[in-house]
């Protein structure tokens, strides 16, 4: 099974940058940029990974990022995750930044989203990439508004939005005027929705905001209808098993939902989320869910399939990889 995960093909759909930063690259980063991070070395900074709720893991993921604030930087930082994740068999990765926890501090958009578009052209060769601008929720409204406009001068190098951060108290219609705007200028929607929040907060994201997939949706499995109609939509979940775990959303992993709603036909997707501060990468997700759930050789080619299939990639580039998974499947491996 570990032979089968790591080659086969798959998309990563559902990934911070921003928690991808590991101790050591933090710790390289703050001595590049002269920055005191209050921690004496990498071991002390895991130490302090004890998250107890979304809430407790946000506080350190939003103190960290402070040592990111050259170009350099963020090409460093995604290089490092490109790295990762191709040795993992990811070939496409959609991946998530939060520009507003880079500008609140006085680094500009352009140098984040620019250092990023580095990264990604140094490794276009092995991993293909593309960013998804996010709204951080706990902040007004009218914010994602303005970094929305701020960002439009490189809206070639976006192809979509998403909403995250705090979801328990901002429900995603509080979003639309954003959402509407990114839809006028042709950008894809998706959105963070039933991690925290209830099932509502999926059909919001679904019917204000338009989103064409849901990142994590976790708590869609406590409605019925709503699962049918992810199922008879073909709307994907973006599913991030060892985050749920660490932040106490499924504290048991063997009862996370991830299986049954497989089992019902809704489009599911194995992601790491922040995989630097919850123990794993993509590949690491996977047996997680597999040895908790008791995943089976076709449910795990299904939910690789289902990668592929719930990308933005153009339908030539999936149809190909869609093959190789099949040859990788019926090799008996």
């Amino acid at each position: 099974m570990e032979d089968l995960i790591r080659r086969l093909p798959k998309a990563e759909l559902h990934l911070h940058i921003e928690g991808t930063l590991e101790p050591e690259l933090m710790f390289a980063l703050a001595e590049r940029n002269g920055i005191d991070i209050g921690f004496a070395n990498p071991d002390e900074v895991r130490a302090a990974y004890q998250f107890t709720d979304l809430q407790s893991f946000l506080d350190i993921y939003y103190q960290a990022m402070a040592v990111l604030r050259t170009e350099a930087d963020f090409r460093d930082l995604m290089v490092a995750y490109l790295d990762r994740a191709s040795t993992d068999g990811v070939r496409h990765a959609e991946i998530f930044f939060d520009p507003q926890g880079h500008t609140e501090r006085g680094v500009d958009i352009a140098t984040v989203i620019e250092g990023l578009a580095a990264g990604q052209a140094d490794r276009r060769d092995r991993v293909s990439s593309e960013l998804i601008l996010c709204f951080l929720r706990h902040l007004p409204a009218d914010d994602a508004v303005a970094t929305l406009r701020s960002a439009e001068p490189h809206f070639d190098r976006l192809v979509g939005v998403g909403l995250d951060s705090s979801e328990a108290g901002f429900p995603p219609e509080l979003f639309a005027v954003a959402y509407a705007l990114a839809a006028e200028r042709g950008l894809r929607r998706v959105a963070h929705a039933g991690e925290e929040g209830p099932p509502a907060y999926v059909r919001a994201a679904l019917d204000v905001l338009g989103v064409a997939r849901i990142d994590h949706g976790v708590r869609a499995i406590d409605d019925p209808e709503l699962v049918a109609r992810l199922a008879a939509e073909a709307v994907p979940l973006t599913m991030c098993p060892l985050s749920n775990q660490r932040l106490q959303v499924t504290p048991d992993l063997r009862d996370h939902p991830l299986k049954r709603l497989l089992d019902a036909g809704v489009v599911v997707t194995v992601n790491s989320d922040d995989p630097a501060y919850f123990g794993g990468y993509v590949a690491a997700n996977y047996r997680a869910i597999v040895d908790a759930l008791d995943l089976d050789r076709d449910d795990v080619v299904a939910l690789a399939a289902n990668s592929i299939r719930a990308s933005f990639l153009d339908d030539a580039v999936k149809e190909r990889l869609l093959a190789e998974i099949d040859e990788v499947a019926a090799s008996g491996i």
